[in-house]
Order: C-alpha cells, then structure tokens, then sequence
C-alpha cells in the first residue's frame, strides 16, 4: 500500500468525523501543503518541514498547527496543544462535522504558509535537566538483561528513559512505563524516536 492509499485508509476509518475531516483535508491542500503520512496521521508539510495535522479521536478531531504560537488567531480559535508542556503547537478542536467553516479557516492556512515563507519558526529548546537513575529502573535493567543495551544508548535517550521513570506519580505508573520501554531500549531506540524525522 502506498502512501496516498495509506492516507485514504486513514480518513476511510475515521467514519465519525468522515465529513468533517474531508473539508479540513480539502482546505489544507487547497493551500499548497504536500501531503504525508507521519506518526500515523496525515501531516501536511512545505519543503519538507512539518506544518499541519489532522487526526480524528474518540470524542473530537482537529486541525493542528506546528508553529501555531506564531499565528496572530483572528477569531482566537487556538489552544494550546499540551498546557505547560507544549511550546510551538496548537490546535483547533471540532466537536461536529457541521463546525468545519473553510472560510475561517482560510486565514490561518494563509498565515501558516506566509510565516513558513518568511523563515519564522519557533526553537525548541533542549532540556537541561539531568535525572538520576531511579532504583525501580536499574533493578529492571539488571533482572531483565538490559543494562547494557540502555547504557549504549546516548546519554540524551538515557535521560528521556529515566525522565519518563521519574516523573510518573505512582509506582504503578512507573511499573506500566517500564513494561513499556524495556523492549524499546533493548532494540536500541529512544523513547522519543518515533517523533522525530
């Protein structure tokens, strides 16, 4: 299956928000956007940078903007993708096919492409904080095998792994996330790899 049957398949299954997320689709093409298949979901790019999604959920879907922080939001349709820890993206939610207006849409594609011709693009910044291995993790890294595969890795992809350890509040979150990430690290990968080009 190649890529466009894949985003065909995609939007196919997406039987709730069918119509809603055709007109998105239509509008975001009407603009130039070249459209791919990343993470799952169909994004849309210029020059190879990614721009805009769209993806359909259980009770909503949406239009989500890569750099949206930087787009003025006339009619202040914008939220925050992820509060306090997003910093560039944000997102438009639709709760009813019917709410889809392209005509208000309109100025933020236009804005997207514009602010993507003139260079404007929000930096990430890198995370500096440094986490100490956590015992609940080495003890899983030592009775499963692991210990070696996790210190081959990078110390960035170290620290993800750790971080995402650490920073769950309970222990049954942290046994689930380990259950989770012991085969990832010992196939080599980050936990972040999948989102990254």
């Amino acid at each position: 299956m190649d890529v466009s049957e894949k985003l065909d398949a995609y939007f196919d299954k997406q039987e709730q928000w069918k119509e809603g997320l055709a007109r998105l689709r239509k509008a975001v093409k009407a603009h130039g956007f070249k459209e791919e298949l990343k993470w799952g979901m169909p994004t849309y790019t210029i020059d190879g940078k990614n721009l805009i999604g769209l993806s359909g959920f259980k009770k909503h879907f949406g239009i989500w903007f890569h750099q949206g922080v930087l787009l003025s939001d006339p009619l202040n349709l914008l939220t925050n993708a992820q509060e306090g820890k997003t910093k560039g993206m944000r997102h438009i939610k639709f709760y009813d096919s019917k709410e889809v207006n392209v005509e208000t849409l309109k100025p933020y594609l236009e804005e997207t492409v514009k602010n993507h011709t003139e260079g404007k693009t929000i930096k990430t910044e890198r995370k500096t904080d440094k986490y100490e291995m956590p015992d609940i993790l080495k003890s899983a890294l030592e009775e499963n095998n692991s210990t070696k595969a996790f210190e081959a890795l990078s110390p960035s992809k170290q620290n993800e792994y750790i971080e995402y350890i650490v920073t769950a509040k309970r222990e049954a979150t942290k046994s689930s996330r380990i259950d989770k990430i012991l085969p990832m690290i010992q196939e080599g990968k980050g936990l972040n790899d999948k989102y990254k080009r």
